[in-house]
């Protein structure tokens, strides 16, 4: 199947959405912030994420993925946010076994997810919130859960997740579980734009037994924000990895589960 009969539609679609929007500010790509939207407002959010980097040995050479996410954002309240989120996934490799190249796009269904305020940041030492998403395709399922943690001190902002991850996949007869974390730290060098240094981790571990495998990335966030609104990208490289397969052609990296480089970029329009 090609791609770009159905990949480009989707980046239009996504596109047409931030046309009618107005800004938040979201200064990391893979860490939530504990902020939440005030009751009434609305923001449409726009993910592109290329993941790319596997190894031969995993029968992933030249392989590139694109995962992306068109996101519709509503503030319940002024402590409860809901979003809403059509997913796709384009990829493309070469079959080391049979030379050919091989080039995909999936649904990856639908999802809810909701964010909770517990500790307001403006007026405690730290803020926290909880967060729920499930997500479901027909074949596949997903629920995710996060602890949030944040603070801005003066020009410096930083945030903490605490994630756990349960899929059932093949018809949704196998379970994974996944625990992992993220962390974002970045200043504000300018009215309008801020830089910094991201970072995740995270454990597969199949029927939750043994780890499968772990990966750390991390890398360079920075952000551009304006009234109407703003734009985040993280290039993120894993630094270090570890899988129990007694190869996948590196030493130090996980290249069976997880990639070289992963790279993000959101928008996001309020209304």
């Amino acid at each position: 199947m090609k791609i770009h009969s159905k990949l480009i539609p989707s980046l239009l679609a996504g596109a047409a959405l931030a046309s009618v929007s107005q800004a938040d500010e979201r200064r990391f790509t893979y860490t939530y912030e504990p902020e939440t939207l005030p009751q009434g407002a609305m923001e449409v959010e726009s993910w592109v994420t290329l993941r790319t980097g596997r190894s031969r040995e995993a029968g992933r050479e030249k392989f590139n993925r694109w995962d992306l996410r068109q996101e519709l954002e509503i503030g319940v309240t002024d402590r409860y946010t809901v979003s809403f989120y059509l997913n796709e996934t384009a990829q493309n490799y070469v079959d080391p076994g049979t030379g050919e190249g091989v080039s995909e796009f999936e649904w990856k269904g639908v999802s809810i997810a909701n964010i909770y305020n517990l500790v307001n940041p403006a007026n405690h030492a730290v803020g926290v919130s909880v967060y729920l998403e499930g997500t479901y395709s027909g074949e596949e399922a997903e629920l995710e859960q996060k602890l949030i943690f944040g603070q801005r001190h003066g020009d410096w902002k930083w945030a903490v997740n605490l994630i756990h991850e349960t899929e059932w996949e093949d018809n949704l007869e196998e379970v994974e579980g996944a625990f992992g974390a993220s962390a974002g730290l970045a200043y504000d060098f300018a009215k309008n734009w801020s830089v910094g240094l991201e970072a995740r981790g995270e454990a597969l571990l199949p029927e939750y037994g043994d780890v499968e495998s772990w990966a750390i990335h991390v890398g360079p966030v920075i952000s551009y924000r304006q009234e109407k609104w703003w734009a985040a990208l993280t290039v993120m490289p894993q630094v270090v990895g570890w899988n129990d397969r007694e190869t996948d052609g590196s030493d130090n990296l996980d290249l069976a589960h997880n990639e070289r480089l992963n790279l993000r970029l959101l928008f996001g329009f309020n209304f």
